[in-house]
């Protein structure tokens, strides 16, 4: 037994270096992801006491330090967020967080213009969107478990994105129809709140969600605060309780695969039976699962994760509502290898998503079909644009945008410049 012992030690200590070059090599591939153009310098506002990061500080989140922080789930006022996508990006700077997904409910509108801060502070935006869902096992309609299923998409966005858009408004439609439900609901309870109040919250063109007829239910003085208001009311099996247009969780996740993106399972800590939702979601496609929180607590997510081989994630959730109890933006610090494993996940994918969009501009290179290129805004100097003679040009400035230095040298883009080739003499048209 003693020599067994003896022998077991030498193994241990030999599995330390491995570990350590291995952390080094992820470190590497994800600050060259994360930072594919030097970081920008501070302004001197920014150093002046505008709450900007100091500059040794920044210099740490732009790569100098031992870790490269990733924010993967946040919201703006474009949902139930508190903070616009602007001031969230700014926020995020603060903070050091380098990469960020803007993970709004069953939108993507304020991915632009969190692209656009974004390039001032020298940050990656990973366009996102938590989707809303009914699990149910025998997918009856209007039945089943809410389920929220976060997509990550590349820097090009989803491919095929009119269908998305097209899943994503009609859930914004039945939010407008569930949150009149709840309305009636607290009526009949003796808890009236007025249609204009939550839509006043909710701000314009938002579809209104729980939290917005919560803080209604707040600034009413029916309860104390938001959570009270879930637990008396709107919680899942609240009396206010009611649902909208979500479509099944099976169908949101081969959705976001037909798309081009990498689906994640959100906070299944607030579910009835994850187990049962991870198996069937994993049998569909799902890539991830949110197991990391910013309390630290795993609580048995992490073994899910591995019982169904979904990659473990985890982000903040941050809304902005400046309680106590809420989690900043950044706040959950994801480890390097779990970040590489990511990102090697999710990079050929989004690069077969970047291939299917400009293949699609190919067969067409009109003024229009540029708009939908660059939808979320990924291309800096947008203007150039108008001036190029030629769908090609066109590809060739998206490509430098969307594809870090080393995505140009290793993805294969035969197909995609085979196809162009045919169509490199047509002027953009400004056909519709």
């Amino acid at each position: 037994m003693g020599g067994s012992k003896k022998k077991a030690k030498p193994s241990r200590g030999k599995k330390k270096p491995r570990t350590s070059a291995d952390q080094a090599l992820a470190l590497d591939y994800v600050r060259a992801w994360a930072h594919p153009a030097p970081c920008p310098e501070p302004s001197a506002a920014d150093a002046a006491g505008d709450g900007f990061l100091p500059p040794q500080a920044s210099r740490m989140a732009c790569g100098g330090g031992g870790n490269v922080l990733f924010e993967l789930h946040s919201h703006s006022i474009h949902s139930d967020g508190f903070l616009s996508p602007s001031a969230l990006v700014e926020r995020a700077h603060r903070n050091g967080v380098k990469v960020l997904a803007l993970t709004d409910h069953d939108t993507m509108a304020g991915i632009p213009e969190a692209m656009s801060a974004a390039r001032k502070f020298g940050i990656r935006i990973i366009p996102g969107v938590e989707i809303s869902a009914l699990h149910s096992p025998r997918q009856t309609a209007g039945a089943g478990e809410p389920v929220h299923i976060l997509a990550y998409y590349g820097m090009c966005g989803p491919s095929r994105f009119d269908e998305l858009d097209s899943m994503l408004l009609n859930i914004r439609d039945g939010r407008y129809l569930r949150a009149k439900n709840m309305l009636a609901k607290l009526s009949t309870l003796k808890v009236p709140i007025k249609w204009e109040h939550v839509t006043k919250i909710a701000g314009e063109g938002v579809a209104p969600g729980r939290l917005h007829v919560a803080r209604a239910l707040v600034e009413a003085g029916y309860v104390e605060n938001v959570r009270q208001a879930f637990n008396k009311y709107l919680g899942d099996d609240g009396p206010a309780y009611a649902t909208g247009n979500e479509p099944f969780t099976e169908t949101v996740v081969q959705l976001i695969t037909r798309t081009g993106g990498i689906s994640a399972l959100a906070h299944p800590w607030s579910l009835k039976n994850p187990d049962a939702i991870a198996r069937a979601l994993k049998g569909a496609g799902l890539n991830a699962m949110e197991v990391y929180r910013s309390d630290g607590k795993v609580d048995g997510y992490g073994e899910l994760a591995e019982k169904y081989g979904l990659l473990k994630l985890g982000g903040s959730d941050f809304h902005g509502k400046g309680t106590k109890d809420e989690s900043d933006v950044g706040a959950v610090k994801l480890a390097v290898t779990t970040l590489c494993c990511f990102l090697k996940m999710a990079r050929p994918i989004w690069c077969s998503a970047m291939k299917d969009i400009l293949l699609k501009f190919a067969e067409e290179p009109s003024a229009a079909n540029v708009g939908k290129i660059v939808k979320f805004g990924q291309v800096a100097n947008f203007d150039d644009l108008a001036s190029m003679d030629s769908g090609i040009d066109v590809v060739n400035l998206c490509l430098s945008s969307w594809l870090s230095h080393d995505d140009l040298e290793d993805v294969d883009l035969e197909e995609v410049r085979l196809k162009l080739a045919c169509y490199a003499g047509k002027e953009i048209t400004s056909t519709t």
